[in-house]
């Protein structure tokens, strides 16, 4: 398999990862993160310097067309070949996407479920999958629920804790405070603040896997990821891995299975 450029565009940030090959599990030759208003210093900078010139490039993103579009300058003046993006579909990699519409669904999304099974599976003892709750908490919160088969029977939406902070300081008065502790009780309006997005996340969160436990009659595993997921790991009262890498293993997956068939 060809050394791997792997991108994750999110609302804030891109984060990229090379690999030797598209093998799920690899550990990342170089990585990196680049805020979106610094994307233009990628090919002059982290890429000028890598230590192996990567064949081949995939990448989920969901930031816009315009930052999409900027990456790709960025690869093609640093790189020989074409840059590769994740669209959701109706199926791949043993997901089946269960969404009204499979193409409108995140790509990061589709992208972190993914991944998310292919751990599941490599991780069960007795060979029966399990069906997951996937969370991926960043600029905004998705909670995903798949059953033992691989099918996404549907996931929530809701606003990060920033979302969360700048909507509370724009419509009360008075609200412009510094971010504090999460408190079970809390007794300042800074920690008031801070407690009350962590556990409106919680919340969604542990109501979800009461959903799936419900629906699929077993335990699911659940699986935590995104750039704030280790804010929240501290507050969840079900059973969680953190799993910071979850969108470039899906990426992999997706990778190695494309190949895979390509070969066949």
């Amino acid at each position: 398999m060809p050394s791997l450029l792997a991108l994750d565009i999110g609302n804030t940030r891109l984060k990229w990862a090379l690999y030797a090959q598209a093998q799920p599990g690899s550990v990342p030759l170089a990585s990196g993160a680049e805020f979106l208003d610094h994307i233009d210093r990628l090919s002059e900078g982290p890429w000028a310097s890598l230590p192996l010139r990567p064949e081949a490039m995939i990448g989920c993103v969901v930031a816009g067309d315009a930052v999409r579009r900027r990456t790709e300058e960025q690869v093609e003046e640093s790189f020989d070949f074409e840059p590769r993006w994740v669209v959701s579909s109706a199926a791949e990699c043993g997901m089946v996407n269960g969404y009204d519409h499979p193409t409108r669904l995140g790509a990061d999304r589709w992208v972190a479920m993914i991944g998310a099974r292919h751990r599941m599976l490599a991780q069960v003892a007795d060979g029966r999958p399990r069906p997951m709750v996937v969370v991926m908490v960043g600029t905004a919160v998705t909670v995903e629920a798949i059953d033992a088969e691989g099918r996404f029977l549907g996931g929530l939406i809701l606003p990060g804790h920033g979302i969360m902070l700048r909507a509370l300081e724009s419509g009360t008065a008075g609200l412009h405070v510094p971010t504090g502790e999460v408190r079970e009780f809390p007794t300042n309006t800074s920690d008031a603040l801070t407690s009350g997005g962590t556990y409106a996340i919680a919340g969604a969160v542990e109501r979800m896997v009461q959903h799936v436990r419900r629906h699929c009659g077993a335990e699911p595993a659940c699986y935590m990821t995104g750039g704030a997921g280790w804010k929240m790991a501290p507050s969840m009262s079900v059973e969680f891995e953190l799993v910071e890498s979850l969108i470039m293993d899906g990426l992999l997956v997706i990778a190695g299975d494309r190949a895979a068939r390509i070969a066949g």
